[in-house]
């Protein structure tokens, strides 16, 4: 995970920024962030659920981390 959050930067995925955006902003191609940002999810066992944004999952167990 580590590679992929200094590509994306924790920021800009707490931000809710779009995968075009964080494209843009980083120059890599939309299906290379799409790429690093199911990794992520993956590795916080964030699954492709409907109820709750998986951004918004991701930030939660991100600072549930590192307050513990």
């Amino acid at each position: 995970m580590g590679v992929a959050l200094r590509l994306l930067g924790e920021r800009e995925m707490a931000e809710g920024k779009a995968n075009s955006s964080i494209a843009d902003s980083r120059r890599l191609s939309e299906s290379s962030v799409e790429k690093y940002v199911n990794s992520i999810f993956s590795k916080l066992g964030l699954s492709e659920e409907r109820v709750l944004s998986r951004r918004v999952a991701a930030v939660l167990a991100y600072l549930r981390a590192a307050t513990a």
